[in-house]
């Protein structure tokens, strides 16, 4: 009877292990996983990135309006800068720290962890990847609200977090770029890179091209860190053409279409037109970047008034390129480059001179990208008052660049506000002037009263013209 025993207690053991197996895999929930790889997170932040900056849903991003490129039919909040009705700033919040960085911190973790047993070069350059498009995102809240939650913002275990200064996150973002820029020597993530597929040497420069984006924003404002970070961005190597262009890819078909044809096709809706601001300026210029920003429904191109009743057939609409559901997002490209070039040139920052140059090579560029056809930027150059002078560089440059960002909207409003330039039109049903920064979100006020209340004092109020850092002549 012996022989019979350990058998059969190993077959049940056998068939506990089983049972045991089989319960936890009816315990597991497969839409909500306890893992998920990093280079899942890490696309997915991405395209929650460049859609939260390529979208024109009201609800979520009104960049393209602040910066007057597009003006509505009907609905007229937006326009005219009523924020707070559709919780437009707790939205963008919302997306910015929890669809975004959130991910981030996650696929970075899982990439220092390194259970896949990559080499150390190949855990530095996915580990730089994620660092590029964290600071890019944290940029990015800095510019909409000033100072916000950020060294406490992501800990697990507090859900009141304090207000960082937005100088001192600045600062540390800088220090952050610098330090990686010997990291893109390895393999990052190729397949879930939607950006450069796994082009590293892209990768770097798109870094450095951050970094002289934060640097210039330091100008006026912190002049040794200003030249600091815009010399180790032009000695690292920035952005030198088109083909390095920081461009998020989208396809034919939902779900990853561009947010512009989800917005404005696949929606239907006849909400926005263009505005009269930028039109009038392009009008002025013969600018040939009209026939891609635009279609041509009328005879000639008409934007409505801004912040008016604009009835969309008596206006002029997006063009059939920027409303393609492939229509790529972009992040930064070599014409923003050029402008701030450009621009530390005429301010005698960071070592770069020759502004003119700069100042040329982001109008072609942009007009290159646009229309495919470098010898319309030369024509265009040709023309009286286009031509870069140093009495006015800010009037020239600020047109120019703005007018260059009207499919990166979150650059054009930063435009206006650094430079003073152009000449923005007041919204004609409220009076309202153009805003210097978003409110904090509803949220912050009512559950994280103590650290919203300090944080409004700290930046001189929560108001819409309480001007952020930065923003000093």
């Amino acid at each position: 009877m012996k022989k019979y025993i350990i058998p059969l207690f190993s077959l049940l053991l056998l068939i506990t292990a089983c049972s045991d197996d089989k319960y936890e895999r009816l315990n597991e929930d497969p839409k909500n996983p306890e893992s998920v790889p990093a280079g899942f997170l890490f696309s997915n932040a991405t395209k929650s990135l460049s859609d939260q900056n390529a979208n024109l849903n009201v609800n979520t991003n009104i960049f393209r309006f602040i910066s007057q490129y597009l003006t509505a039919t009907t609905y007229l909040d937006e326009p005219n800068y009523e924020l707070r009705e559709r919780n437009i700033p707790q939205n963008h919040w919302s997306v910015l720290y929890r669809n975004v960085l959130r991910d981030l911190k996650d696929a970075k973790e899982i990439v220092l962890e390194n259970e896949d047993l990559l080499t150390q070069e190949e855990v530095d350059a996915r580990a730089a990847q994620i660092t590029v498009i964290e600071v890019y995102t944290w940029q990015f809240l800095v510019d909409t609200f000033g100072d916000i939650p950020y060294t406490e913002a992501l800990a697990k275990d507090n859900y009141l977090p304090k207000y960082d200064d937005a100088a001192e996150i600045y600062e540390d973002l800088i220090m952050q770029l610098i330090a990686i820029n010997s990291d893109f020597a390895g393999q990052g993530f190729s397949s879930q890179d939607l950006i450069y597929g796994g082009d590293m040497a892209k990768w770097q420069k798109f870094s450095n091209s951050l970094l002289l984006r934060l640097g210039a924003r330091l100008i006026n404002v912190n002049a040794t860190l200003a030249n600091d970070a815009i010399q180790a961005a032009t000695t690292n190597g920035v952005m030198t053409s088109n083909d390095d262009n920081a461009l998020f890819y989208y396809l034919d078909s939902p779900p990853n279409t561009n947010p512009i044809w989800e917005d404005v096709i696949q929606s239907g809706r006849n909400d926005y037109v263009a505005a009269n601001t930028i039109v009038d300026y392009m009008n002025t210029l013969n600018d040939p970047r009209r026939m891609a920003y635009f279609d041509d429904n009328l005879s000639g191109y008409i934007g409505g008034i801004y912040g008016a009743e604009s009835p969309y057939g008596s206006h002029t609409h997006l063009s059939d390129k920027m409303t393609d559901p492939s229509h790529p997002g972009i992040l930064m490209d070599y014409a923003e480059v050029e402008f701030l070039l450009a621009q530390a040139a005429a301010e005698g920052v960071g070592g770069v001179s020759n502004a003119a140059s700069h100042y040329e090579n982001g109008i072609t560029a942009s007009i290159t990208y646009w229309t495919g056809d470098s010898s319309l930027a030369t024509t265009y150059l040709a023309q009286p008052g286009i031509s870069y002078n140093a009495a006015n560089w800010k009037e020239l440059v600020g047109k120019q660049f703005w007018i260059a960002m009207f499919d990166n909207p979150m650059q054009g409003w930063y435009v206006w506000r650094k430079l003073n330039n152009p000449a923005l039109n007041t919204a004609a049903q409220s009076g309202n002037p153009v805003p210097l920064r978003y409110t904090y979100p509803i949220n912050e006020q009512n559950l994280n009263a103590a650290n919203y209340e300090a944080g409004s004092a700290a930046i001189g109020g929560d108001d819409q013209q309480t001007p952020l850092f930065w923003d000093e002549d």
